[in-house]
């Protein structure tokens, strides 16, 4: 296995990194994003709730905390992240509406209503 495919050495990597800078905001996003497609959903989870504290107004941090609460069957934590993304300004509706991560909601009545009152009309 080469170096490119072992994220296992990515996360020992920016573990560390997090480790002597705690605020570090990019390393936060990547390991929430290397943690959850891994499956250490909790661990995503973790990241993603740090990210949205330390920047409340990123409609992308808020979108990526709605993904790891969904996939940690958190449904309506999940839907309350997702709304906030959505007033914060995320707006690739397709995607959501797609999106595996958020698979748990696709038949949950209050997803379905955001995606229908969210897209813009043609």
């Amino acid at each position: 296995m080469s170096r490119k495919e072992d994220p296992a050495f990515d996360i020992a990597f920016y573990e560390s990194v997090l480790k002597r800078e705690p605020r570090y905001e990019e390393v936060i996003e990547l390991l929430g994003g290397l943690y959850t497609k891994t499956g250490r959903i909790a661990d995503g989870l973790k990241m993603d709730r740090k990210l949205v504290k330390l920047q409340p107004d990123n409609a992308t941090a808020h979108y990526n905390l709605a993904c790891s609460l969904a996939l940690s069957k958190r449904k309506a934590d999940a839907l309350r992240a997702l709304l906030e993304a959505v007033n914060l300004g995320y707006a690739d509706y397709e995607w959501m509406s797609q999106d595996p991560d958020l698979e748990s909601l696709k038949n949950v009545r209050e997803f379905k209503a955001l995606l229908t009152k969210s897209k813009p009309q043609s």
